[in-house]
């Protein structure tokens, strides 16, 4: 009997090997995500989705609300997709609809940390900074492990000239988190800084680990932006380039390739990107570029056209709540009315004191004849020690018509020389003019040595 057992277990461990042996079938992958989940996914990681998935999102999270009206977290979500599709589209009119959506969300939930962050985007696509901050404090005192709002938190900061808040944001940031999309925002900070090193590494290796076409055409429209700000007009050209092939809807990447191909002197692309730029993105922005483009061209007409456009641009976005009166103060300072410029800028300066307002408000000044003043804003928005600091060609070139209308030729020349150097390409407007007054400048005085 024992032998009999003993062969019988023997039996059934060979049979057991045996079967174990056998080959097993797999279990199913997964089903892969769909567009709607994979749009989530990517905003969760503070990356941009594709358009195409984002209108998924929005649809499904839509039904799922008519059916489940009190499900907070839809509505958070429901809204911040469409501040994206209006930042992406630059199409204001989705605004309020975002507004709706995330305001229900605090309505059902009040306090909830994702319909806060959602406010503070929707803040900081309609350029409202000192509201972004409100929300985005709010947002961080419900939820202070949420580290896509910190990185909103530095957008709105740095819009209302609080540069020490954006940096200590930024470190609290790197500690919270360290994917593409900290990357990316370090990348922002380090450029206004000066560190152009840092920006141009730190963006470049973002971009080299992108996992989807759309995150990845967003950080190479980045890295064409860095390198348009220092006059690199062919590899800024290549990164619009790329960008748009690897995502045809980077609407931003196509202005870029408009401005590099005009700086390449490429001048009817230039013309018509600029023209399919506007017709997919109507940014005010773009139609001031272009505008100017015509201008420096001779072509009166077609550059007046696109100032008109500007104004309706800017009716449009104020009718969603966002505010293009910075722009609009660039164009009244150099195509309009000095004077209405100065109004509409330093109501702007009130409401965000930042870098960008205070070099177009002390130009605004210039243009009305208050030099003085004029400079005192122009430094504001080019020297560290006043918080300002950044490289911009632009900027550089300000300072130094303010200056040489001071009477200041050494500091003028300096600034010009400055401004040609950061970005030789910097407007089709104004870098010949930049380089008339120079020439106009002549070389410094030679200063005597003393006698030992």
């Amino acid at each position: 009997m024992g032998v009999l057992l003993g062969l019988f277990v023997g039996a059934l461990a060979v049979g057991g090997l045996l079967w174990l042996e056998r080959p097993q079938p797999r279990p199913a992958p997964p089903p892969a995500p769909g567009p709607a989940e994979v749009a989530l996914a990517a905003m969760r990681a503070g990356v941009p989705p594709a358009l195409r998935d984002l209108a998924v999102l929005i649809g499904e999270r839509e039904r799922h609300l008519r059916a489940h009206p009190g499900d907070a977290r839809a509505w958070a979500v429901l809204g911040t997709a469409y501040v994206e599709r209006g930042r992406r589209t630059a199409d204001a009119a989705y605004y309020p609809t975002a507004e709706r959506a995330l305001r229900t969300s605090l309505k059902v939930r009040p306090g909830n940390a994702g319909a806060l962050e959602g406010m503070t985007a929707l803040a900081n696509a309609r350029r409202d900074f000192r509201a972004a901050r409100t929300w985005g404090e709010a947002a961080v005192k419900a939820d202070g492990r949420r580290w896509t709002t910190q990185s909103l938190l530095i957008e709105a900061y740095t819009g209302v000239g609080d540069y020490k808040a954006a940096r200590s944001t930024l470190e609290r940031l790197q500690k919270l988190h360290s994917g593409r999309a900290v990357m990316v925002r370090s990348a922002a900070v380090y450029w206004d800084r000066g560190w152009r090193e840092d920006a141009v590494a730190t963006l470049a290796d973002a971009a080299a680990g992108a996992e989807a076409p759309a995150e990845r055409a967003a950080w190479l429209e980045r890295a064409g932006q860095l390198a348009w700000e220092r006059g690199d007009r062919e590899v800024a050209l290549r990164h619009f380039e790329e960008a748009v092939r690897a995502d045809p809807d980077q609407r931003s990447a196509k202005a870029g390739q408009a401005r590099a191909l005009a700086a390449l002197g490429r001048t009817d692309e230039a013309l018509s990107a600029y023209r399919l730029a506007l017709a997919e993105r109507p940014s005010p922005q773009y139609a001031l570029e272009l505008g100017e483009l015509y201008e420096a061209l001779g072509l009166e007409q077609p550059a007046r056209a696109q100032y008109d456009l500007l104004h309706a641009h800017v009716r449009s976005a104020a009718a969603g709540g966002v505010d293009e009166e910075l722009v609009r103060g660039r164009y009244e300072a150099d195509h309009g009315d000095p004077e209405e410029a100065v109004r509409v800028l330093r109501a702007e300066w009130r409401k965000q004191p930042g870098i960008a307002v205070a070099d177009a408000l002390g130009w605004a000044l210039h243009r009305t004849g208050e030099n003085e003043e004029a400079l005192e804003y122009a430094v504001r928005a080019t020297d560290k020690e006043h918080g300002g600091g950044v490289r911009s060609a632009l900027y550089a070139y300000h300072r130094g018509m303010i200056e040489n209308s001071l009477g200041l030729p050494g500091p003028a020349r300096r600034h010009l020389e400055e401004a040609l150097r950061i970005n030789p390409y910097f407007s089709p407007l104004f870098a010949p003019l930049a380089r008339e007054k120079l020439q106009a400048l002549g070389e410094p005085p030679d200063v005597p040595v003393p006698a030992a």
